[in-house]
C-alpha cells in the first residue's frame, strides 16, 4: 500500500500502536480488521508475529523515543496513533494524525497543551517526593470507552478520506 505525499490526496488511514507498553493492542486489532485497516505495532522489543498483511510490527532500536521517532515519521494527516505518552501524543498532533490513548481518551490540539503541562507537574511531584507516581488501575471501563472511541475515530477518518478523495 503506497501512502500518499503531501501533496497528494488522504488514503485510507493507518493505525499506528505505540506497542511496549499498550494494554490495547487486541481491542485495536479488532476494529482495525472490521474497518479492514492497516495495523502498525511499533515497539523496541519482539511480540507474536502474524502472517495477516494487514497487522504489521516494526521493531525499533533500544534507545529513547526511538518508537516514537519512527511513528512520527510515518504518520501523515488522518492517520491514527494509539499512545499512552503525552509526548508523542503531541508531536502525531502536528503532522495531523487523530491521537488517542488506550483508556479512550482523545488528544487534540486544544487539550495537549494542558495534558503536557500535567504530565511536566506529575514529574514534578515524583521527583520532589511529594508523589509516589502511582497510575490508576486499567479498567474493564478503560478497555470500552477505547473500543468506542477507536471505532469513531476510524470512521472520522474513513470519512474525511472519502470526502478528500471527492
Amino acid at each position: 500500500m503506497s501512502r500518499p505525499g503531501a501533496s497528494e490526496a488522504v488514503a485510507e488511514p493507518v493505525i499506528y500502536v505505540d506497542a511496549d507498553a499498550c494494554p490495547v493492542k487486541e481491542e485495536a486489532v479488532r476494529v482495525a480488521m472490521r474497518h479492514r485497516l492497516v495495523i502498525t505495532f511499533v515497539a523496541n522489543q519482539g511480540s507474536r508475529p502474524t502472517r495477516d498483511p494487514m497487522i504489521r510490527y516494526v521493531y525499533v532500536p533500544q534507545g529513547p523515543d526511538a518508537a516514537d521517532d519512527w511513528i512520527v515519521e510515518q504518520a501523515v494527516a488522518n492517520d491514527i496513533v494509539v499512545t499512552a505518552d503525552i509526548p508523542l501524543a503531541s508531536r502525531a498532533l502536528e503532522v495531523g494524525a487523530h491521537v488517542l490513548g488506550p483508556t479512550g481518551r482523545r488528544f487534540t490540539r486544544d487539550s495537549i497543551g494542558m495534558a503536557l503541562a500535567m504530565r511536566d507537574l506529575k514529574q514534578h511531584l515524583r521527583e520532589t517526593g511529594e508523589s509516589r507516581g502511582l497510575n490508576p488501575e486499567f479498567s474493564p471501563r478503560d478497555r470500552s470507552q477505547f473500543l468506542a472511541v477507536l471505532d469513531e475515530t476510524v470512521n472520522r477518518a474513513k470519512r474525511t478520506a472519502t470526502q478528500v478523495a471527492k
